[in-house]
């Protein structure tokens, strides 16, 4: 049963509390809206319910738990998109992965299993997509599937199997000894090449990995570095993944590197050279290279010249962007990073930037979040993230004039006094009182606001904020969404009444705006990580993942 929408007396605040979750400061998402309450997305059904007749209890229960996160923060990519009428607020049960009316797919009314009448290849990429646990356990569906396993794309993920490195060991080589391949994807921990060299080096000799997809070696969390074994560049002409982690590569092993397939790299706490970095990453031994990421390495200047490159993200040292025709989302991981990007014309996507990074587009140079040398706008960016020690309105107006075509902004303050996280020398960075009605008066009749998604992360409520917030509420004639993230302990009606009355909602400039409060990830607050969320170089592929 879809989550209730409740209304306080105001009209304008109210919460959405799912039946099947305790009413609780833990589980009680706030918001304010505006007259026009959104409605609840739509979600997506998972491939992996669809391909199982699993009961409906189960499947109607997880949809109710994941509802209010879904309600109260929509997804990045539904964020812009039409709202459907207000009649429906309570949309099918089939779209929240309930229960299909009969006919309308899976296995209709009569409750007959089409699945099981795909063809072999069908199911078996089916199969190959599953972890490796649920993939084996396809053998006990029906004698249909008894077969499947054995010659379906071979997955095999650690993630999946016990964490014991000898249990672990054991089940790989079993699944290597009873699988004749082929092989789609070989994720394991690097430190089993630690404890057991020689087993992984047979491991990646099995005629089972003949012609490898996906290769990943993840951080296990060890302080040694091992060279990797010859037999793992055995699949350099099939490679379409490949992911390294406190491993070493000699500068002689790089220049025999050549990964035609190659579309995704990730080097994580590697002990690599300059020299060999810009060997394994460039062109002509990656020619359809389209996500990298970099991080932990320590590298001292990357020079990109790519004609496929679509994301990259990087957590220290110096990035040169010379030629990146198709680069369209630059990351940095985490707080110091030089970048200078020469040409880049589809960069849509930056962040985070924070005090101490520095970034420089042709002759305009952003450094300490301000424009030092303003020469030229730069139109192609739509999304910002930046990260600074208390919000600041004076910064921020000064960086939309370097991005006037800014869509989407995500500032996350700090808050972090008296640690050096950040290089903070001039204490009128962090004791801003955000006064503008005075003081911008002139600015803002030929500001250009383009912003329609607006999110402040670690929102306290306290006077500069409001007075922050407010200049947004009040200005931005295109605004649709403005998220505030607010801690715990400010979880109540008596807040965001407080907050409804002192950000003059009622006087929005955009009456279209919708305004949310909604309780702040914890872990991800004290993370110095600006990116805690991407563990993989597949998430790069995500176009806003802020």
């Amino acid at each position: 049963m879809p989550a209730q929408l409740k209304s306080s007396s105001s009209g304008g605040c109210g919460k959405m509390l799912p039946q099947s979750v305790p009413d609780t400061a833990a589980t009680r998402p706030r918001l304010f809206l505006s007259p026009r309450a959104p409605e609840s997305p739509i979600m997506e059904t998972e491939a992996a319910a669809a391909a199982t007749p699993r009961t409906k209890k189960r499947r109607t229960e997880a949809s109710q738990r994941e509802e209010p996160g879904e309600i109260v923060s929509p997804p990045p990519q539904s964020d812009l998109q039409p709202r459907p009428p207000a009649g429906a607020l309570h949309p099918d049960p089939t779209s929240h992965g309930e229960e299909p009316p009969p006919g309308a797919g899976g296995g209709g009314g009569d409750d007959v299993d089409r699945i099981s009448t795909l063809p072999d290849a069908i199911l078996g990429e089916i199969i190959s997509l599953l972890r490796t646990k649920d993939g084996a356990r396809t053998q006990t569906l029906a004698s249909r599937w008894r077969h499947l396993w054995l010659s379906a794309p071979l997955n095999i993920d650690h993630s999946s199997m016990p964490t014991g490195h000898e249990a672990q060991a054991g089940i790989i080589s079993r699944i290597l000894a009873a699988h004749s391949g082929p092989a789609r994807r070989f994720s394991v921990p690097n430190f089993h090449l630690y404890y057991r060299k020689a087993t992984v080096d047979a491991w990646l000799r099995s005629p089972a990995l003949d012609r490898l997809q996906e290769l990943e070696f993840n951080d296990g969390g060890w302080n040694t570095w091992q060279s990797l074994p010859a037999s793992a560049f055995r699949f350099t002409a099939t490679l379409c993944v490949f992911t390294m982690s406190r491993c070493s590569l000699l500068d002689e092993t790089v220049k025999t590197f050549q990964f035609p397939q190659l579309r995704q790299l990730a080097l994580v706490y590697m002990e690599i050279s300059d020299i060999a970095l810009h060997g394994i990453t460039s062109a002509s031994a990656c020619p359809v290279l389209e996500y990298l990421l970099i991080n932990g390495c320590s590298v001292h200047c990357l020079r990109i010249n790519s004609p496929s490159l679509k994301s990259i993200a990087m957590s220290s040292g110096d990035v040169i962007i010379e030629d990146a025709p198709l680069l369209q989302r630059l990351f940095q991981l985490q707080t110091g990073l030089n970048i200078s990007v020469i040409s880049a014309p589809k960069l849509e996507t930056l962040g985070c930037l924070d005090y101490d990074s520095k970034m420089v587009f042709g002759t305009t140079v952003i450094q300490k979040l301000c424009a030092v040398s303003f020469t030229a706008v730069v139109c192609s960016v739509r999304i910002l993230a930046i990260y600074m020690y208390d919000l600041n309105l004076d910064m921020v107006i000064n960086l939309l004039r370097c991005f006037p075509c800014l869509e989407k902004l995500y500032i996350e303050p700090s808050g972090r006094k008296g640690t050096n996280y950040f290089s903070i020398t001039n204490p009128d960075l962090i004791r801003s009182k955000n006064l503008w009605r005075r003081k911008l008066c002139d600015l803002i009749r030929c500001l250009d606001i383009r912003l329609k998604k607006i999110v402040l992360k670690n929102y306290r409520g306290i006077k500069s904020e409001v007075n922050f917030a407010s200049f947004f509420v009040l200005n931005a004639k295109m605004l649709e969404l403005m998220r505030f993230e607010i801690g715990e302990y400010n979880d109540n009606e008596k807040f965001i009444a407080e907050q409804r009355r002192s950000l003059h909602l009622e006087k929005r400039a955009s009456r279209r705006a919708q305004f949310y409060f909604i309780t702040g990830c914890e872990k991800c607050r004290h993370n110095l990580s600006h990116f805690p969320h991407i563990n993989r170089v597949s998430d790069l592929s995500i176009i806003d993942p802020f």
